[in-house]
């Protein structure tokens, strides 16, 4: 099989660093994971000048795009025109079925050629407001770290690009590759989506949070017995009040929420890598039931658990 082409559009003034995001996921070479066709290209000829004052050069044109199946946008500028040449080939790539990735202010992109209209979407946080007067009929989160909407994928900015990119690894190679990908780039290997763009407190600065530091790392290893606020505050000895407040502070998430989210990542896992049937999935990741396992994972990943394992056997 040819390796999947991915089309990275870059432009005069683009970031190194949101350009760099997705070469090192899909350009570098990583154990066990296949060779990806990487082109960079841009709708400007001749050599493009960096926002940190070198320049690159592009080999490819917009005809990369042709044969792409995904294509990714590593950022933009607000208020930047975007050229119809462009415009047009993301327009035709998506009646194609591409899929069409906008990180951070890449998502500007998407909605000016009017693929986000009537989607979810996200992107950076401090352009939240001028992205949503700019595109009304985009449904926008400015909160969540990436969505997927069919086939458009947004991310919000800087480090949300890794996230959204090693997620695009995890739905078409699995969780163990993802993460050997993440580890090789030393950062976490699973952020859900849905997750806060940013924390008010992203690391302990009391003890109290020192506390639920640890209290994280034993619930991540025993997901499978019953957990309540109630009882989780007790082991973490605080009262009600000041737990959920601590945890929300220092996960970004509601205890009910986060509890899911670890959860699902392991029941993800398990079909992945295990030879357990549904039930005993079920029971090894907190859910209690086969019932409630498919209810999550349908409602979260629109597969069956049996699908997603088909997927990666």
């Amino acid at each position: 099989m040819s390796a999947p082409v991915i089309a990275l559009v870059a432009f005069a003034q683009i970031s190194p660093f949101h350009l760099s995001v997705p070469c090192v996921v899909f350009g570098d070479a990583h154990p066990g994971l296949p060779a990806f066709d990487l082109r960079v290209c841009s709708a400007e000829a001749g050599e493009l000048r960096t926002s940190a004052g070198f320049s690159i050069h592009c080999e490819h044109g917009l005809e990369a795009l042709l044969a792409a199946d995904i294509i990714i946008l590593p950022s933009w500028q607000a208020g930047r025109p975007v050229p119809p040449a462009l415009l047009l080939a993301l327009q035709q790539a998506a009646a194609r079925g591409v899929q069409i990735v906008g990180l951070c202010l890449g998502a500007y992109v998407l909605a000016e050629a009017g693929l986000l209209d009537g989607r979810a979407a996200t992107t950076h946080w401090a352009y939240a407001e001028d992205f949503a007067r700019r595109y009304p009929r985009v449904r926008l989160d400015p909160a969540v770290l990436y969505v997927e909407d069919g086939q458009m994928l947004t991310s919000a900015g800087t480090a949300a690009g890794l996230d959204c990119c090693l997620h695009l690894l995890r739905q078409r190679y699995g969780a163990e590759l993802a993460n050997s990908v993440a580890r090789r780039l030393v950062v976490p290997p699973h952020r859900q989506g849905g997750q806060a763009q940013f924390i008010e407190q992203p690391l302990p600065a009391s003890a109290g949070d020192s506390r639920l530091a640890v209290l994280l790392d034993w619930l991540r290893a025993n997901l499978a017995e019953p957990h309540s606020l109630d009882s989780l505050a007790q082991r973490a000895a605080m009262s009600r009040r000041s737990f959920t407040r601590h945890f929300r502070q220092l996960t970004g998430r509601t205890v009910s929420q986060w509890l899911l989210d670890e959860r699902l990542a392991l029941s993800q896992r398990l079909l992945e890598s295990a030879d357990h049937n549904i039930e005993q999935i079920a029971q090894l990741a907190g859910f209690g039931s086969p019932e409630s396992l498919r209810h999550h994972f349908r409602q979260r990943y629109a597969l069956s658990p049996s699908q997603w394992r088909q997927n990666f056997q």
